[in-house]
């Protein structure tokens, strides 16, 4: 079983790493089970680190801590170049305690850094359609397996079909995912039903939750279709189908934005394979 850091070391080693960045000091900052000594209390800490007081730097101070940790695998290690998880974290904005739904996790790349960007006060779903099994199961068991990650739940289900109750997360995120709902398989059932998928994830949201998208951009005016053909999406897409939903656009992030990416080609072909634009955007559902 993976040790997930307590609070009270989580916000030392945060703290530290608050104090750097805001000193424009750089240097590799302590990891959360690496912390020597503790504070007397959480006052030890500055008022923007503390759990649920967090600003945009604390935000940022604790993704660069988590993507640090050296608990890590070292495959995921491999592909944070491409991926940006330090900007995802901070552009989420996941601090200690937060309940997360995870939407097409995958192998896990992520719900690794939410399990321990969380804490063991916070809670993780990690969800895969039934179909991903086929090819990353043995992945997914081994990522779990022994309780390694124990904040972290594992389910499969369709994407209108979210396995959560109501208003119970704090955090729903969808890393390249909303393509998907355009998918037309050859045999089997599709993905889910494109309306129902939105009003489930606003469904399972607290009031003022957020709902983070992060997909492969496809050109201004593209159709759905090209969710099926190509593997990406018009962000105007999202956008109209999240407020269709209820929510209410918040932030747009452009720290995974290509400009040579010609938005026309499949994702999977050589030429763009891991580096197509990709667009980020943060809704909230009204208190």
């Amino acid at each position: 079983m993976l040790k997930l850091p307590d609070l009270r070391s989580l916000l030392f080693a945060w703290a530290a790493a608050l104090t750097l960045v805001s000193c424009g000091t750089e240097t590799t900052p302590a990891t959360p089970d690496s912390a020597a000594v503790e504070p007397a209390s959480t006052e030890a800490a500055p008022a923007e680190a503390r759990a649920g007081e967090s600003g945009d730097l604390a935000y940022a101070a604790i993704a660069t801590v988590t993507v640090a940790d050296p608990a890590r695998p070292e495959d995921d290690r491999e592909r944070d170049e491409s991926r940006k998880p330090e900007a995802m974290l901070t552009f989420m904005e996941v601090k200690l305690g937060l309940s997360v739904f995870e939407i097409e996790a995958g192998d896990g790349h992520m719900t690794e850094l939410f399990s321990r960007a969380v804490g063991s006060e916070g809670r993780v779903v990690m969800q895969n359609p039934e179909q991903f099994r086929d090819f990353a199961g043995a992945k997914i068991d081994a990522r779990l397996a022994d309780n390694r990650l124990p904040n972290v739940r594992a389910s499969y289900s369709t994407f209108d079909a979210l396995d959560a109750s109501d208003a119970s997360v704090d955090l729903v995120t969808w890393v390249w995912g909303p393509h998907e709902l355009y998918y037309h398989p050859e045999s089997g059932p599709g993905p889910g039903d494109p309306a129902t998928a939105y009003s489930e994830i606003f469904r399972i949201l607290k009031p003022g939750g957020a709902f983070v998208v992060i997909d492969h951009a496809a050109a201004d005016g593209s159709p759905e279709t090209t969710g099926n053909d190509l593997h990406r999406i018009d962000p105007a897409i999202v956008k109209r189908m999240a407020e269709q939903g209820g929510f209410v656009l918040e932030g747009d992030g452009d720290f995974l934005v290509n400009p040579d990416d010609p938005l026309s080609a499949d994702i999977a072909v050589a030429s763009i394979r891991g580096r197509t634009s990709q667009f980020a955007l943060r809704f909230r559902k009204p208190e």
